[in-house]
């Protein structure tokens, strides 16, 4: 006789049934639970929410306090004891934040900047821990009430809590020292270094654990769960295999434990970010080049009839004057580090327009399989575009290529009607500065001589690029002003990298607790670019390369020194030749001719001081007060080549007058405590952060020379060198650790009356294009990206006379 329960399949789908509708409304609970815990942070102003978790922090260590000598008990007491004390705290120096946060935004319209985001994320937290206590306070005597699901959760929030109110003390610090209206930090490199010495020891994998994104958008959270359990795996897969080279894409769906242990995760993430090299990363960032990924990503991104790789010969070519087309300069190919070599772009165009199939242009193709270019017959093609798009891809000049980035182009290339050239740039540490920019700015005078066989006429024409890729709009566009040839049109900047020194920042603060873009990451990826990984560095990671990896390492870093040698002293012998042919008269173009790679060297010889930001005055451009009579731009090349000092008034970091005027009272209410802290008394007397278990993190903390250089850090060039800029249109996030490059780079060129615009996107991370199908949040931030590259392309029409 069969028991009720069981009477055969019938039961056995009932039971089913009855499974799949408590998962189902489980998630519609937590959906319900997201929501509300949003609407939380939202509604309520910050006092309240404190005075709120303070309320139900007390009330439930009352009742887990009656409960008896149980651990789950007297652990939820002291969690809950914790939430208060951290709570209290917290409050008073987000609202001293807050308090002078919009002294620092471009203007009223556009909120954003460092402070901002810091306090946000602050209330973020707030609102999760205010919304778990009330979910406590209402389950804690049901039979249903998960104990150690709820405490465990508590605990990591609890952990966060503690680090961010660790920042907002840092933030402080920041707003007492800096200048008014700097969002930088300006105390010489001692200081600086002082200051990230103590910021690196703090613990980190609290937030990348169960606490994972609660910054950003519900959607993006499982997105940031997969990738981190994919680079917890990876990372096993990385420290296992000597060579690096049997490290494939099935490493990151092998990392289920780290799935189911959301703790054991964060650690091993934090030990990865601290210890592990830029090889790592560059390896892990690559994973996206793969032809099944990349096939995959590409099967939701739009059809084009043309997406062709082209490998450019490394030849001289002429580019007239803008001042006089009669005169023309030379275009040298690429030299630095590695010789001349071919530059490789990709071509992507919604329509098969004039000029795409040509034979001039079918000569330049590279092989990469199957064409992407369909030539079913049709009555004509397209007719050349008035505009072109000259994009630089991101990935923190160590990583990817235009392949990684080709789904959104290939939208943009639909939406816009244009046709777009990716630039395929060298990387880094392989190819350090100035290598990728000659590259850069090579393929983007070949493209604005040649633009007719691109499907061009090049009337517009906008550079656009993401990360990395911002900087490289920036800087190209310096060069071409440099060389006399022609400026772009318009620049669309998504979260750029403008100011690769080490330097702290608000927005810099929150790599701390950011998946995408921890500090020493950064480090690490501007350390390669600036041709200094450091022999600690390579010795730190002994262990995890193993006897083959040493042997590479070391066989790149002799190539590499070799490499450099042999720059320097082709650098020396040409200065020493054109010291003596200076009695000589120069004709107009040649210095145009050489190399932004030979200044950059020589500046490695002669290095500008130990200041990092005291006024500015390490800058390496002459100022514009220094310009003699001859023609500017030829001018403004030769400063190039001689990179002397520039003047404090070159640069105007500094707010107006009165708005000035307004911080210096503003921070004249912070106490004469807050005022005379040092480093080591950041924290208030009691409170001690949770510092890092992994031991200290093998990042470099004084910044090489040469990345004062205004070609590696856009944002430290001199006025004259900004006035050059076309019309530049920023797209930064929120939450993103880059803001405040945008935030100051578009507050300096507004205070010279250049033309800039700033949009912010909410809740959204570092790299949104490269998510930009994921969900409706990032669909609408690349859509904004979009608009501002077509106000490039289509000028406002000349009212009619």
């Amino acid at each position: 006789m069969e028991s009720a329960g069981g009477s055969g399949p019938t039961g056995a789908r009932a039971s089913k049934n009855e499974k799949e509708e408590l998962k189902s409304r489980s998630r519609r609970r937590w959906r319900k639970a997201k929501a509300k815990a949003s609407r939380l942070l939202h509604t309520m102003d910050l006092r309240t929410m404190t005075q709120s978790l303070v309320t139900l922090a007390e009330d439930n260590m009352a009742f887990f306090s009656s409960q008896g000598p149980g651990e789950t008990a007297r652990r939820l007491t002291n969690v809950f004891a914790g939430v208060r004390e951290q709570a209290l705290g917290l409050e008073p120096a987000l609202v001293r934040l807050l308090g002078v946060a919009h002294l620092f935004d471009l203007d009223p319209e556009t909120p954003g900047n460092g402070y901002r985001s810091l306090v946000h994320t602050a209330r973020c937290c707030l609102a999760h821990l205010l919304h778990k206590s009330r979910y406590v306070a209402s389950n804690r005597r049901s039979i249903f009430f998960r104990a150690s699901h709820n405490l465990a959760e508590l605990e990591a929030y609890l952990a966060a809590i503690t680090q961010l109110r660790a920042l907002a003390y840092y933030a402080q610090h920041l707003l007492a020292t800096n200048q008014p209206g700097v969002l930088f930090f300006e105390g010489d490199e001692r200081l600086t270094a002082e200051f990230l010495r103590e910021y690196v020891t703090l613990h980190k994998g609290c937030f990348y654990g169960r606490c994972l994104g609660f910054q950003f958008t519900p959607a993006i959270r499982p997105f940031l769960q997969t990738i981190s359990i994919g680079l917890v795996s990876f990372g096993e897969h990385y420290k296992r295999n000597e060579t690096g080279l049997g490290v494939t894409a099935s490493s990151l769906f092998t990392g289920g434990r780290f799935a189911i242990d959301p703790e054991l995760r964060g650690a091993e993430f934090e030990r990865i970010i601290q210890n592990l090299d830029v090889h790592f990363w560059k390896a892990f960032w690559n994973i996206t080049e793969i032809e099944v990924l990349s096939s995959l990503a590409n099967m939701t991104s739009a059809t084009v009839k043309v997406s062709r790789l082209l490998s450019l010969p490394p030849e001289p070519f002429e580019m007239p004057l803008t001042s006089d087309p009669k005169l023309t300069v030379t275009i040298s190919p690429p030299l630095a580090h590695t010789g001349p070599g071919p530059v490789l772009i990709r071509l992507i165009s919604y329509e098969l327009r004039e000029g795409q199939d040509s034979e001039a242009l079918s000569s330049l193709v590279k092989s990469e399989g199957p064409w992407s270019l369909d030539l079913r017959p049709r009555p004509q093609h397209a007719p050349r575009s008035q505009s072109l798009v000259v994009h630089f891809h991101g990935g923190g000049f160590v990583a990817q290529t235009s392949k990684s980035h080709e789904p959104y182009l290939k939208i943009w290339a639909q939406e816009l009607g244009v046709p777009i050239i990716s630039i395929d740039y060298s990387l880094a540490p392989e190819a350090p500065f100035p290598r990728a920019l000659e590259e850069c700015f090579y393929a983007y005078c070949w493209a604005v001589k040649h633009c007719a066989l691109l499907g061009s006429t090049g009337e517009q024409i906008c550079l656009a690029g993401d990360s990395a890729g911002g900087n490289l709009c920036f800087t190209v566009s310096f060069r071409a002003a440099a060389y006399g040839v022609r400026v772009p049109d318009g620049i669309m900047a998504a979260y750029p990298a403008t100011m690769l020194q080490t330097a702290a920042s608000p927005s810099r603060l929150l790599s701390l607790m950011d998946p995408l873009l921890p500090l020493s990451v950064l480090s690490k990826c501007v350390t390669a670019y600036a041709g200094a990984e450091t022999e600690e560095d390579s010795s730190s990671n002994q262990k995890a390369l193993g006897m083959m990896g040493i042997m590479r390492r070391d066989t790149s870093l002799l190539l590499r020194d070799l490499r450099v040698g042999a720059s320097s002293w082709l650098n020396s012998f040409l200065e020493l030749s054109g010291h003596k042919s200076q009695k000589k008269p120069v004709p107009l173009s040649e210095p145009m001719r050489r190399s932004v790679s030979e200044a950059a060297l020589a500046q490695l010889e002669s290095p500008l001081g130990t200041d990092s930001l005291k006024t500015l005055k390490d800058l390496c451009l002459k100022g514009s007060s220094e310009l003699s009579d001859t023609p500017k731009m030829a001018e403004m090349s030769q400063s190039l080549e001689t990179l002397g000092p520039s003047k404090p008034s070159d640069v105007n970091f500094f707010l107006p007058p009165e708005d000035a005027l307004e911080e210096v009272e503003a921070k004249e209410g912070l106490s004469a405590m807050d005022k005379g802290r040092s480093n080591r008394g950041t924290f208030p007397e009691g409170f001690h952060p949770r510092r890092s278990s992994q031991g200290p993190t093998q990042m470099p903390l004084y910044s090489a020379p040469i990345v004062k250089n205004p070609f590696m850090s856009p944002l430290l060039a001199p006025d004259y060198m900004l006035k050059t800029l076309p019309p530049v249109h920023f797209v930064a996030c929120a939450l993103d650790p880059m803001l405040d490059d945008s935030v100051m780079f578009a507050r300096r060129l507004r205070a010279l009356g250049q033309p800039v615009t700033l949009r912010v996107v909410e809740d959204l991370p570092h790299g949104f294009l490269s998510l930009a199908s994921l969900c409706r949040e990032t669909r609408q931030a690349a859509q904004l990206c979009v608009e501002r590259i077509r106000l490039i392309l289509t000028p406002l029409a000349t009212p009619k006379p």
